[in-house]
């Protein structure tokens, strides 16, 4: 076992991502019948959190060199984002769907519980990668990456989540300042992710297309657009009552102004995503643990529609989220049957393989002298 996690690297946490927002898609749509369904779900991701979290534990006590060596790896320490989006997930799944197993009460203090730890996490991560990415790696423009948005969309995921533990909170001043607190997350993640979003662009259209295996993490980009637009629409959901009537109005006023242009722009990079993801697979792409930027960045999708379903009253928006649900749904098959495959294979947990060795040159002389 020991032996085994030396190389689980912080990417692992995109699968609890990716099964709980296929638990908190479900749950959004507002179908009654699967419901239990979408408590197993989560209930699965709750289970892949905690055996995640030993074995990461195992790995920076018996692996401390290899832990160490991911920070300084400009590739894979962004993935520390994974770890608060999961926690968060995790926990705003135990509220949205847990309840009906564990009870409200338990739910809420999970919830409570992950939520900050997460919160305090992407915090971190939000201020840690972008200075090692400045100081330590010293990274060129060409190879920016759609992963490094990862650390700076963790405090958007609590500014989403945060606020259904408002009305648990007591009246008054401790409402006001986690959903104020909630919508300072919001914009501290989306300015950061502006910035970085204009770099992953210009790399796409002057560096070329991701290789292969990074292909798939195109679909990262869905994830402020979609995440930000469900945040927009919770605090709309909950402003009433907790803050005073102009603000509250103004909430909903954001829901709809803000929300419908940007799932708009979501749905052109969920285009343009696909098409590179199809010419990465006519090219030969095969499964890596990339594939899981197809689920978590979907679901939020899925999420933000619903909202915006909610909060215009359309009904395209609500099927918007049921045909998004399908992609989600099939994205996360494909993830982690592959997932499963890699894990029986012993493919996924080996080391790095060498680069293969190129012959040294033979220098032949010829019977009349010449050398070739």
């Amino acid at each position: 076992m020991v032996t085994a996690v030396r190389h689980l690297g912080p990417n692992w946490y995109a699968s609890v991502m990716g099964t709980a927002a296929l638990a908190l898609g479900g749950a959004a749509l507002g179908f009654d019948g699967p419901r239990e369904l979408f408590v197993g779900v989560w209930a699965l991701s709750l289970l892949q959190l905690v055996v995640l979290l030993f074995a990461r534990a195992l790995h920076w006590a018996c692996h401390s060199d290899q832990a160490r060596a991911h920070l300084r790896d400009p590739a894979v320490v962004p993935f520390y984002g994974c770890l608060s989006m999961a926690l968060l997930a995790v926990g705003g799944g135990a509220l949205a769907l847990g309840r009906d197993w564990i009870g409200e009460p338990a739910a809420v203090a999970l919830d409570s519980v992950l939520f900050v730890a997460g919160t305090a996490v992407g915090l971190v991560a939000a201020v840690a990668v972008p200075y090692l990415l400045a100081v330590r790696h010293r990274v060129e423009p060409g190879q920016a990456s759609p992963v490094w948005l990862l650390p700076l969309v963790a405090p958007m995921v609590s500014a989403a989540l945060g606020p259904q533990l408002v009305p648990h909170l007591p009246a008054g001043q401790p409402r006001a300042a986690l959903l104020y607190g909630c919508f300072a997350l919001f914009g501290l993640s989306l300015l950061a992710t502006l910035l970085m979003l204009a770099l992953v662009f210009a790399r796409l259209v002057t560096g070329g297309p991701l290789p292969l295996a990074l292909t798939p993490t195109v679909f990262l980009v869905l994830g402020p657009l979609g995440q930000s637009t469900t945040a927009a629409g919770a605090f709309a959901d909950l402003a009433p009552g907790v803050v005073p009537p102009p603000y509250a109005a103004g909430f909903g006023l954001l829901a709809v102004l803000y929300g419908v242009p940007v799932m708009g722009f979501a749905l052109l990079w969920l285009a343009l995503a696909a098409a590179h993801v199809v010419r990465a697979w006519r090219q030969g792409m095969r499964f890596a643990m990339t594939w899981w930027a197809f689920t978590f960045p979907v679901g939020t999708c899925v999420t933000g529609a619903a909202a915006l379903g909610r909060h215009t009253g359309l009904a395209a928006y609500h099927w918007l989220a049921v045909g998004l649900y399908a992609v989600l749904v099939a994205g996360w098959l494909a993830a982690a049957s592959g997932t499963v495959r890699g894990l029986l294979s012993g493919e996924l947990l080996a080391g790095p393989r060498p680069a293969p060795v190129a012959p040294r040159p033979v220098t032949v002389r010829t019977t009349s002298g010449a050398v070739r």
